[in-house]
């Protein structure tokens, strides 16, 4: 019995293979086929044309990693609009209540980080690391 639970999976260890194998032939072929003409231009870093200044291991304010969470977090929640739009009509008042529930909770997230300033970018400082 066990036996015949693993031969469910030798088809997708095969494909599993058969990828690794063919990202690896591809690799090889292209590092051993690829030409290598290396100039100044190929070798400076690429910054839209401008020369790069600075240092690229500068401090940088939270704002900017509270604003990419603050995203992912009302992106994941908009995420629950799709499957509550596909069958409405199936939940009638209830899930039109349930749902404006929802929206009024997200929107007051949303208002809280609003009042709290987290969106506020008028006095962010750019070196300050807190």
């Amino acid at each position: 019995m066990q036996n015949a639970y693993f031969q469910n999976y030798i088809p997708v260890i095969l494909m599993l293979l058969v990828v690794v194998a063919l990202a690896g032939a591809m690799l090889a072929l292209s590092w051993i086929l690829g030409e290598r003409k290396p100039s100044r231009a190929k070798l400076s870093a690429y910054e839209c044309g401008i020369q790069p200044t600075g240092d690229a291991r500068q401090r940088f304010s939270v704002k900017f990693y509270l604003v990419a969470m603050i995203f992912i977090l009302f992106d994941v929640e908009v995420i629950f609009l799709f499957p509550w739009a596909v069958i409405y009509r199936e939940l009638k008042w209830f899930g039109f209540v349930e749902m404006l529930l929802f929206i009024l909770l997200v929107g007051a997230g949303f208002a809280y980080v609003w009042k709290k300033g987290a969106l506020d970018w008028t006095n962010a400082d750019t070196g300050d690391s807190t």
